[in-house]
């Protein structure tokens, strides 16, 4: 996949870049470069490998550092909505602003 210099000034105008056409013809480069990085990519075999839990496991034999998913602290919410003005079943109830 590579990229047009109309598809780069379409991106710019849509996320509302100011862009002339010199910086319109680098970003152009630099796109097109990084989609052949990815096609490479996408071309290598990875059929038997393992994905990596980090990255340094792919190095150094280093053990995962599992500890139990439990509650190390209590609930203080209530303590938390107490000074504000208005709250209804734990939630903090502000004024419309969006009409």
């Amino acid at each position: 996949m590579s990229l047009t210099l109309s598809d780069v000034k379409r991106i710019a105008n849509l996320a509302q870049l100011e862009m002339n056409d010199a910086e319109a013809e680098i970003a152009l480069t630099e796109l097109n470069g990084i989609f052949a990085l990815a096609e490479q990519m996408q071309a290598v075999d990875t059929t038997g490998v393992a994905p990596l839990a980090q990255p340094l496991s792919a190095i150094l034999a280093l053990p995962l550092r599992l500890r139990d998913d439990v509650v190390t602290e209590e609930n203080h919410r209530d303590d938390y909505q107490a000074p504000a003005p208005k709250v209804q079943d734990g939630l903090y109830l502000v004024p419309k602003v969006i009409e």
